[in-house]
């Protein structure tokens, strides 16, 4: 608005300017012509000067953008030990459903549900084998019917690791029976025994999320058994003799995994402290690719800790989750924990960090003469069902020393 109005004064002066030289002239041409010119190129250098605008200067900032971070949400639990108590009650509730033939489990597990809400990826070692095939059996050669199998599934178990010390128990027939029951679940890996070399060497992952997983398990024996020699099975143990194929395995793992998952059967039995086999294998298994390492066989809780890697980063262990549930009698066995962290993955940078570790502390219970054999949360523990516990000298003393042995970092009560 400023420049038209400056304009207009400027047109009017000229044009006054100008009839004014006119005049001038037509009155006196011969005594002014010099004088109007001068005037008239002033004025006309007056309409043309330059106008400098002045305007503040303005900082555009481009945001950074904000990294791609991907995030998997894991659960583990120890050893799902099936004795006879537990599938017989199992068995008894079905009947009284109305099936004759099946085991109802679901009374066992169902305080747990809860926890498998967020998780993408929940992994079990389950102790016994699993089938349809063969019929239920205890102790020492562990047997579970296959309702079981499929009870895992519905709670929301998609990784199964069969690699432990009754992986055996009912030779190379049970072998076999199980392999090809886990086969037959919908979307659930399996991995530690295998059915053939080819079979061993197709490393299970998967990809959730961006971040790829690769499963592996070995176990430190078998109770003394062993396949036949013409087996074409394959179960590794954690001998000297194996050192070379398990480094090989993991290294390989490593490379096409952005997370190598070990599970790994070892430890002492129904007890608290690491074993000269975990303190020396574990950080082998570190070196060579492992990223997170999950331990069971010992049926009570061991302690758990970062161990760094040689690429910089860190990798975690649970050195032993003790049991989700058996009808064991030791009271050490009574305490388990299940496992969950976070896994996430700079898809920018590819680092891998694993976050948000919890011990979330399971109680097994039981009456009298094993009954009633169910999971309790300890986050819901009350004293009645301590005094009502049916393991003799199973005590708060017992649940204070075992949950001792958790980093108080990872301790979540919930």
């Amino acid at each position: 608005m400023l420049k038209r109005i400056f304009a207009t004064i400027v047109a009017a002066a000229c044009l006054m300017t100008t009839v004014a030289c006119t005049k001038l002239v037509e009155d006196n041409p011969s005594e002014t012509t010099a004088e109007v010119t001068e005037a008239t190129t002033a004025a006309t250098e007056a309409t043309t000067v330059p106008t400098t605008v002045t305007t503040e200067a303005t900082t555009v900032t481009t945001a950074e953008p904000e990294p791609d971070i991907r995030t998997v949400t894991l659960l583990c639990a120890g050893d799902n030990l099936i004795h006879s108590s537990i599938y017989n009650q199992a068995h008894r509730r079905a009947k009284a459903n109305g099936d004759e033939d099946g085991y109802d489990f679901d009374y066992v597990y169902e305080s747990i549900e809860g926890y498998f809400e967020d998780v993408d990826i929940a992994i079990l070692n389950q102790e016994t084998i699993v089938t349809d095939e063969l019929e239920p059996s205890d102790y020492p050669n562990f047997c579970s019917p296959g309702d079981l199998g499929r009870k895992m599934v519905d709670l929301g178990f998609n990784v199964i690791s069969i690699c432990n010390n009754h992986v055996l128990d009912r030779g190379e027939t049970g072998l076999i029976s199980t392999l090809n029951y886990w086969k037959e679940q919908e979307d659930v890996i399996c991995y530690g025994a295998y059915e053939s070399e080819d079979d061993m060497n197709n490393i299970r992952t998967t990809e959730i999320n961006g971040i790829t997983f690769a499963f592996l398990g070995y176990t430190e024996h078998t109770n003394g058994l062993y396949l036949p020699s013409n087996t074409e099975c394959w179960i590794i143990r954690i001998t000297d003799a194996n050192m070379d194929l398990i480094e090989e395995q993991v290294r390989y793992a490593d490379s096409i995994a952005d997370v190598v998952v070990v599970s790994v059967h070892y430890g002492t039995e129904v007890s608290n402290e690491l074993s000269t086999l975990q303190k020396t294998f574990t950080p082998k298994l570190v070196e060579w690719g492992a990223d997170l390492i999950i331990g069971t066989q010992a049926h009570t809780v061991e302690t758990m800790e970062y161990i760094d890697k040689p690429d910089g980063g860190q990798a975690f262990v649970f050195y032993g989750l003790g049991n989700l549930v058996s009808a064991m009698a030791d009271p050490l066995a009574m305490v388990g924990i299940l496992g969950k962290l976070e896994i996430t993955k700079n898809m920018d940078t590819g680092e891998i960090t694993i976050e948000n570790v919890r011990a979330i502390p399971i109680i097994t219970q039981y009456g009298y003469n094993y009954s009633n054999i169910h999971i309790e949360t300890y986050a819901s523990y009350t004293d009645d069902l301590l005094s009502a516990h049916g393991c003799s000298g199973f005590t708060q003393d017992t649940i204070n020393k075992v949950l001792s042995y958790i980093p108080e970092e990872y301790l979540s009560i919930e």
